[in-house]
Parts: C-alpha cells; sequence; structure tokens
C-alpha cells in the first residue's frame, strides 16, 4: 500500500510541476505493482490523470497561466485523436502499445532538452505565428491519437509543443496542457470503458479513487515547486525524467518478451 500511495504522490506532484508526466507514472504503476491488465491501466490512468489535471489546472487558472484560446485549438483536434486512438488500441497487444509509449517520450525528451539551451519566449512574426497555428492543430491531433493508444495525457508531448510552437513560457505550458490532458482523457476513458464493457472487464474504482485523492495532494506540491524553480531547470529536469522512465519501461518490456516461452 505505502508504494502505491508513494506512486500516486509522484503522479500528482508531476502534474503539478511539470503539467505532464502523471500517465508516465501512472501506467506502470499499476502494471507492475498492481498487476493490472494492459487496456484495464490504460482505461484507468486516463482517469486518473484527467481528474488530476482538471482539479490542479484551477489555481493555474486562477493565475492567468492558462492560454483558453490555444488549448482549444489544440485541444479539440485532439479529442478527435483520442477518440481514433482509443479505437486503434483494441488491433494491438499491450506490449506494442508500451514500446510506442517509451520511443516517444524519448524523442520529446531530446527536443525538449535541444530547446533549453535557446530563448523560446520571444515574439513570433505573423507568418510564423500562422505556420504554428496550423501545427498546433496537426500536433494537437498527433498527440490526441497517442493519448487514446497507450493511456497517455499526452502532457510530456502537450508542453513541448506549446513552447516550441506557441512560444509560451514553460510556466504558461504547463497550466495550459493541463487543460487539454483533461480534455483528451475525458473522451479517451469514455472510449476505453467501451471497449472494456465489451470485453466483460472493469476499471477498480477504489485504485481510480486512491490515486486521484492523494495525487491531487501531490500536484498542489509540485504546484508550489514549480513557481520557484528556474524554467531552464524545469525543461532539463522534464527531459532528463522522461528518459529515465522511458528506459524503466523499454527494458521491463524487452525483459518480459524474452522470457516468453517460444
Amino acid at each position: 500500500m505505502i508504494y502505491i500511495i508513494l506512486a500516486a504522490l509522484a503522479v500528482g506532484l508531476s502534474l503539478g510541476l511539470f503539467g505532464s508526466g502523471g500517465s508516465i507514472l501512472t501506467v506502470p504503476a499499476l502494471i507492475y505493482l498492481l498487476h493490472h491488465e494492459d487496456t484495464v491501466a490504460i482505461a484507468e490512468s486516463l482517469a486518473i490523470v484527467g481528474s488530476i489535471a482538471l482539479i490542479i489546472v484551477l489555481p493555474y487558472a486562477k493565475a492567468r497561466l492558462v492560454d483558453w484560446r490555444l488549448a482549444l485549438r489544440f485541444g479539440l483536434p485532439g479529442m478527435a485523436g483520442t477518440y481514433l486512438g482509443a479505437w486503434l488500441a483494441a488491433f494491438v497487444p499491450g506490449y506494442v502499445q508500451l514500446f510506442v509509449f517509451a520511443g516517444v517520450m524519448v524523442l520529446a525528451a531530446i527536443q525538449m532538452w535541444r530547446k533549453s539551451k535557446t530563448n523560446v519566449t520571444s515574439p513570433q512574426q505573423p507568418a510564423a505565428a500562422m505556420r504554428s497555428n496550423m501545427k498546433i492543430g496537426i500536433d494537437g491531433l498527433a498527440v490526441g491519437i497517442l493519448t487514446g493508444f497507450v493511456g497517455v495525457g499526452g502532457g510530456f508531448l502537450i508542453v513541448p509543443a506549446l513552447v516550441l510552437l506557441a512560444g509560451l513560457t514553460m510556466r504558461q505550458a504547463v497550466a495550459t496542457s493541463l487543460l487539454i490532458i483533461a480534455m483528451n482523457s475525458a473522451i479517451g476513458l469514455i472510449k476505453h470503458l467501451n471497449v472494456l464493457n465489451e470485453m466483460g472487464t472493469f476499471v477498480d474504482l477504489r485504485t481510480v479513487g486512491l490515486f486521484i485523492a492523494v495525487g491531487v495532494i501531490g500536484s498542489f506540491i509540485g504546484k508550489r515547486l514549480s513557481d520557484k524553480l528556474p524554467q531552464r531547470a524545469m525543461q532539463r529536469g522534464f527531459a532528463v525524467f522522461l528518459i529515465l522512465m522511458a528506459g524503466f519501461i523499454l527494458v521491463k518490456e524487452t525483459t518480459s518478451l524474452i522470457a516468453l516461452p517460444v
């Protein structure tokens, strides 16, 4: 039980600090600590992370750090993509989903680390801003597909996209990411619950409730820390965190595949 509580705290801390990373911890915790089936863990992760994100975004909104228009431009295509990704997930085994999950984490980490070396808050020219708007919609769709496919909120892609394409500061990106995560998670959860119902399987509501309750506490701790940390350090810490978790998942899943009988 203590490991579950610590995992839930870490989930909330990551969401409050980085605006992402919740599912990166939630999915492995549900699969490797609680031994839930991949499909069930993905649905539970969407419920947990989406609920925590919706709660922790409130103080960010009060501080006027949420870019509402950008959230809609990114989030609406993302919701459509999430539904598509959840539909695609029904056709592949769980380990494929996790390998895709880890691979995208590595790419996002590399991109975020590189960008931490440059100034991302300078104003964009009108033409560049227009191109970025198109890219934001496309990225929103792509992140949504990933959200539905592997059961993540997508914040580890949303935050870099908002920083790199929209020119938001790290704190603005974190705040806006939380709202988009809640939107994507909601539609993804609906689709995954339909799939689980067809399979005769259900989520564990007690586990989901415990993760949400403890995770909210961790998220507010993360929010306080994010107000005090320099943005460049947050970006680099975020990138290192992604690499470590991706490595863990790749090693764990590769070991499990090798151990399977031929």
